[in-house]
């Protein structure tokens, strides 16, 4: 607090100095979660480019690493075009009865149950539909042994028989990829209905690039050449660079450019982890007047805090994708004339599907502090 008295020491006035009012501010970064309105990291011209897209008739493929920010980009997008959509993440689905039931589930909560009752009698395995008496949230599930192309057709021709082409529904579906692994066949079962639909907008996000672009360009693949292919990097190191400092400037007023740069440095301009270091710096910022090391006191909170579980993922790892990890972290050549080519290819390759490692223009470690926690391993 400041206290302003005047030449004989009355009091003239109060005033609540930078980091008090700060502390009553709430932390103006936000990671984990899909971000929108002002925790929205720029990705002005993706999102123009989204919105103009599903305007046509078409559908799109997004690919990118995890944490990168797909899900929140495609969300703003939708929200912008003020068109109705579901969103599903498919790691979340254990069946293709589960699917059609989560899918049904989804819908509902941009349609009301009554106005679909009449198209519901179709279907020819009734859904059970309840309510959570508690959350008030609703349940959908289907008949155990009911068949699974049976489920997956009605759920989906009801979700185009409702739309039109003046109002076509979006469709999103997230970490895609994992269609290959819920059931045989789902991708040609699921592409064999999709292409009779013409009122629906299929967005569909993925993870793993390499499966990713076996499903989609394979020409073996049900799903080849499906929509269009777009890839999603990490967000320009300026724009980047200009949001954080912004939000840094009302705790940091004077050194907020240097710890922008300092932390995109660090996180390689990571969005998530970009995110993450930004909330701490600020965090710590708030709770202590001086700080000549914010950064370093972030970064080592965070790792300390990540610690048992990076102990736990790295007692899981075999020699050799520690070896690959510990060259990544120092920067070094993954050639060194002592581990063969190609099992050091098809490690690394593990490594990225797994999400320890991401591709841009080089491979690095996705995560910049499981990167500090390998370092102080030695």
């Amino acid at each position: 607090m400041i206290w302003k008295f005047d030449r004989k020491g009355v009091v003239l006035c109060y005033e609540k100095s930078r980091n008090e009012k700060s502390r009553n501010m709430e932390n103006p970064f936000k990671f984990g979660t899909i971000v929108e309105a002002e925790y929205f990291t720029d990705r002005v011209d993706e999102v123009a480019y989204i919105e103009q897209f599903i305007k046509s008739a078409n559908h799109l493929i997004l690919i990118s690493p995890r944490r990168f920010g797909k899900s929140s980009v495609v969300a703003k997008a939708v929200k912008e075009s003020g068109r109705k959509c579901i969103m599903l993440n498919l790691q979340a689905v254990t069946s293709v009865s589960d699917l059609s039931a989560k899918l049904l589930r989804e819908f509902f909560k941009v349609h009301p149950l009554e106005r679909l009752r009449h198209l519901l009698a179709h279907f020819r395995v009734v859904p059970t539909i309840s309510t959570n008496p508690v959350t008030g949230a609703m349940d959908v599930s289907f008949q155990a042994g009911a068949p699974d192309v049976v489920l997956l057709e009605d759920v989906l021709m009801l979700f185009e028989q409702a739309h039109n082409e003046k109002d076509r529904l979006i469709v999103v579906l997230d970490e895609f990829q994992e269609i290959k692994e819920i059931a045989a066949n789902l991708d040609r079962q699921l592409r064999s209905i999709m292409q009779e639909q013409k009122h629906i907008n299929y967005i569909l996000l993925g993870s793993q690039e390499s499966m990713m672009t076996e499903i989609f360009e394979n020409k073996k693949s049900p799903f080849y050449h499906f929509g269009e292919l777009m890839r999603l990097g990490k967000l320009p190191r300026q724009d980047f660079h200009r949001y954080l400092s912004e939000r840094l400037s009302e705790v940091f007023p004077e050194s907020c450019e240097v710890l922008a740069n300092r932390i995109l440095d660090f996180t390689e301009c990571h969005p998530y982890y970009s995110q993450q270091l930004a909330a701490n710096v600020w965090q710590i910022g708030v709770l202590q007047l001086q700080s000549e090391n914010v950064l370093k006191t972030a970064v080592e909170h965070i790792v300390v805090s990540q610690s048992l579980d990076y102990e736990r993922i790295w007692m899981g790892f075999k020699r050799t994708n520690r070896w690959i990890l510990q060259r990544l972290a120092s920067g070094k050549s993954l050639v060194d004339g002592e581990h063969r080519t190609s099992t050091v290819y098809s490690a690394l390759k593990r490594l990225q599907k797994d999400g320890y490692a991401i591709y841009s223009d080089h491979y690095e470690l996705e995560d910049p502090f499981f990167k500090q926690w390998i370092l102080k391993q030695g």
